[in-house]
């Protein structure tokens, strides 16, 4: 046991090595800010986040978890095994609007998968900051693609090809990249200038920090703001004057070095006693690390770096007493246990935007008044972040420097106590996140699946419950996270009750109960799935009409926001529509079925030589109804095979199929020729209605001797597993689609299916992907034909129905269109019975052998 466990920590350890190399070589390759590993867990359909390299982990944790039909980047990389390459903001928001929507600053991102054996073993994943839309993609694709493969290669190197054994179930690894920059001499300078004279004094650190050598400095104001900020000269020059009429910067300027790096410059004007020079000033590069310069020490204005780990690694004097607390209380902490009235929402999205873009992020914070030394500072400061290639320097300044014709600030986001804290509300774009996401959701259970997926991740929820009004009774339409069977007595509940899920929607007003005793007490005797916890009850209103009502769940003891009651109100009404919606889909979707249904055979005409079977594939959304059909027609002493496809979807193509399947079906019963009977169905389509067209494939088999009389008219060629379990697509001559040309021809195919052969007859929702080659899905599905008849005629072996199961499933998985209605139709010749006459009827000698 110890030998497996040591055995065990070497594997994690090399694994974690491994994603490590491949995740920094990635930052490097693409010259990105961040880049991490994610890999496939051991609950199905989830990706986790194994290694996380240049972002504070906490930063990412609505990223920790993706599941794999989500509409994300990442998902699709992995669910679809493609690259996928975000250059901007525009991209993004075009191909993934329910993901761009919860983003409020841009940058660019490249997603590939990790190949494994039957399927991806997780996405590297890099992010950058974002190019122009003008501006061609920067990346190396190629590079970035050697690094997944590489991946790929050694995770199945070091679990000795075992896929299934690549997996991550703890939370991510986070690290720091490497260095990008070596660290300048000097990070901090001083200057001083004197409008009377028209002087400029620069201390030694300005002059190493610039670049200056002793006498090459003018020492006027043009040749410093040609030093410090060659391209925004004026800015300095114009700053200059203002500072020294008494007016100067409400937070350090950001400006650019001659070498395009960042660089900030901040002026103060004179004492009040008019002591000294006119204007006093500080050069400051965010890209070093000030720790390593004691000017910083001197500056006026509060000034601490993070690292890309979100550490704080240097304080100046003057931002531990903006903050109310020591230096030695600051250094070495993450930042919101240093500081954490800065971080949470919104704050957190702002300190992302800096790690993830070049351009610096301002806004206004408000600490506690308990971390205050100097109450005549006020309690708002103007913070600045300031991004570089391995540190964030960040500002703080008094709000009292403010310009007075700035906009108000903001409200706060002020948390009441450490819970809530922890499950603070997301910013207010989750509901136009939702909304989007809702979009898509066209059945209650894709509305539910949402709602868990967007709702609950957003506020920290654990438990959901969708209750759903019918005959003035709720019944619950989706819930997770609850105890089994908790829910069971509260099914069908009339409005009578006094029950929170029910009042909530016979009055209109969501309830919040921020611990379980205020839900005992308001409701004496009510079950409660936990001692401890909160919950929130919402009604789901649409237009004025009940819908039903909503239940969140969570773990812990906590308070709601005006703005957290505000938002989930409005979700609700959201929820409420939607399921509205997908209520009248699901109504309209079973009438469809229904008529679909009736359209199809109930069964299909049996013969004691053959085995046939029929399976019908709805798409995925849409009414599920459609032009495909198929048929077995007992024709005079054989059996008659038909499959179809009318042009389009909906009512009128399954109305057109109905008339077409009957046409066919009549000319089938009287024995007809199959070129007659597509001759005869295409005048008919013709007469019917000329502007539609089907494609059709019609065999008439003799089960006694296996001869076999094909036609096509424009539909995809048969496939054949012979005896010996070769497959093929049967090279078959054919016309052209049925309802475009009267004069039509179809040539007829003789051939000979053999004892044990299989033929599949498919339509084109079955084969086609979208995207790719349509032999391609025809390879595939000739593929599994292969495997899936292997067992068929055995002893106690695999039944055609099964076969016909496992080939319709495989093409969902591969296809997954969801609009599409898919049909196969399978026969076998059965293998004669031992006796006198297992020869049965002389063979011809003209058809072609099949098998």
């Amino acid at each position: 046991m110890a030998g497996s466990d040591e055995q065990a920590v070497r594997t994690r350890a090399r694994l974690t090595a491994l994603l490590a190399d491949a995740s920094t070589g990635a930052l490097t390759a693409a010259g990105g800010r961040v880049a991490g590993v994610y890999l496939r867990s051991g609950i199905p359909g989830l990706l986790r986040l194994a290694v996380l390299v240049g972002l504070p982990g906490p930063l990412f944790k609505p990223w920790w978890r993706l599941h794999v039909d989500r509409p994300f980047p990442v998902a699709d990389a992995y669910r679809l095994g493609v690259q996928v390459i975000l250059p901007n903001a525009t991209e993004t928001m075009r191909r993934y609007p329910q993901f761009a929507a919860g983003l409020p600053f841009p940058f660019g991102s490249a997603h590939l998968p990790v190949p494994g054996g039957t399927e991806p073993l997780g996405v590297l994943t890099v992010l950058h900051p974002a190019v122009a839309d003008t501006v061609d993609e920067l990346l190396d694709r190629d590079v970035l693609t050697r690094l997944a493969d590489g991946l790929g290669a050694e995770l199945l190197g070091l679990t000795d090809g075992n896929e299934n054994a690549v997996s991550w179930d703890a939370e991510p690894l986070c690290l720091r990249p490497p260095p990008m920059s070596p660290p300048a001499q000097a990070a901090v300078g001083r200057f001083s200038w004197d409008p009377a004279t028209s002087a400029v004094r620069a201390d030694d650190r300005l002059h190493a920090l610039l670049g200056l050598r002793p006498g090459e400095f003018a020492g006027t104001t043009a040749a410093l703001a040609d030093a410090v900020a060659p391209l925004d000269a004026h800015r300095v020059l114009a700053a200059l004057r203002e500072a020294a009429a008494g007016k100067p910067p409400n937070a350090p300027l950001s400006l650019r070095a001659r070498d395009g790096t960042p660089r900030l410059l901040d002026l103060w004007p004179a004492d009040a006693d008019g002591v000294g020079p006119a204007v006093g000033g500080v050069v400051f590069d965010p890209g070093t690390s000030a720790s390593a310069d004691g000017a910083a020490d001197l500056l006026p204005q509060g000034v601490f770096c993070l690292d890309r780990l979100g550490v704080v690694v240097y304080v100046n004097p003057a931002a531990a007493r903006l903050a109310g607390r020591p230096r030695e209380a600051l250094l070495g902490r993450p930042l919101w246990e240093a500081l954490p009235w800065l971080t949470g929402p919104p704050y957190d999205d702002h300190l992302r935007g800096a790690l993830l873009s070049p351009e610096p992020v301002h806004f206004h914070a408000r600490r506690p008044a308990g971390d205050r030394d100097e109450p005549a500072e006020g309690d708002w400061l103007a913070v600045s972040v300031h991004p570089g290639t391995d540190l964030l320097t960040c500002t703080l300044v008094p709000a009292s420097r403010m310009d007075a014709t700035r906009e108000a600030v903001p409200e706060p986001h002020v948390v009441r106590d450490p819970v809530a804290r922890g499950h603070a509300m997301a910013p207010l774009y989750r509901p136009i996140a939702l909304a989007i996401a809702l979009t898509d959701a066209v059945t209650a259970r894709q509305v539910s699946e949402v709602v868990m997926q967007e709702l609950l991740p957003a506020f920290g929820g654990r438990q959901l419950a969708i209750y759903l009004l019918q005959d003035r009774h709720l019944y619950l339409a989706w819930e997770t996270g609850f105890p089994q069977g908790f829910l069971a007595p509260f099914e069908g509940v009339g409005l009578d009750a006094h029950l929170p899920g029910v009042e909530t929607l016979t009055t209109g007003r969501p309830l919040f109960f921020e611990s379980m005793e205020q839900i005992a007490a308001a409701y004496p005797g009510i079950a409660l799935d936990a001692d401890e916890g909160a919950r929130a009850f919402l009604p789901l209103i649409a237009s004025g009409r009940p819908v039903g009502s909503c239940i969140l769940g969570f773990d812990c003891s906590r308070s709601f926001s005006t703005e957290e009651r505000t938002v989930l109100t409005a979700l609700a009404g959201l929820i409420a529509h939607a399921m509205e919606r997908a209520r009248r889909y699901d109504d309209e979707a079973a009438l469809a079925r229904g008529l679909q249904q009736a359209l199809l055979p109930r069964r299909l005409s049996a013969h004691p030589r053959v085995e046939t079977a029929g399976r019908y594939l709805p798409g995925t959304q849409g009414m599920d109804v459609g032009g495909d059909w198929y048929d077995v027609v007992e024709a005079g002493d054989g059996l008659a095979l038909v499959i179809g496809d009318v042009q389009g979807h909906g009512v009128q193509a399954a109305a057109t199929m109905g008339q077409l399947r009957s046409a066919v079906r009549a000319f089938a019963l009287g024995d007809r020729p199959p070129d007659e009977v597509l001759s005869g169905s295409n005048h008919l389509l013709i007469d019917l209605d000329p502007g539609q067209f089907a494609s059709c494939c019609y065999l008439r088999l003799d089960p006694a001797t296996g001869r076999a009389r094909i036609a096509r008219a424009g539909h995809l060629p048969p496939l054949l597993r012979a005896p010996d379990g070769s497959t093929r697509l049967l090279d078959i001559p054919g016309g052209v689609v049925l309802g475009v040309d009267p004069h039509a021809r179809y040539p007829v195919t003789e051939l000979l299916l053999e004892p044990d052969a299989i033929l599949a007859l498919y339509t084109d929702g079955l084969v086609e992907r979208p995207g790719a080659d349509i032999d391609d899905g025809i390879a595939a599905l000739r593929q599994a034909l292969a495997g899936a008849g292997a067992a068929v005629g055995r002893r106690g072996g695999r039944s055609l129905a099964g076969v016909a199961d496992r080939l319709t499933a495989t093409a969902r998985h591969a296809t997954d269109r969801p609009d599409d209605v898919a049909l196969l139709l399978a026969a076998r010749r059965a293998v004669p019975d031992p006796g006198p006459d297992r020869a049965g009827p002389p063979r011809a000698a003209g058809p072609r052998r099949l098998g």
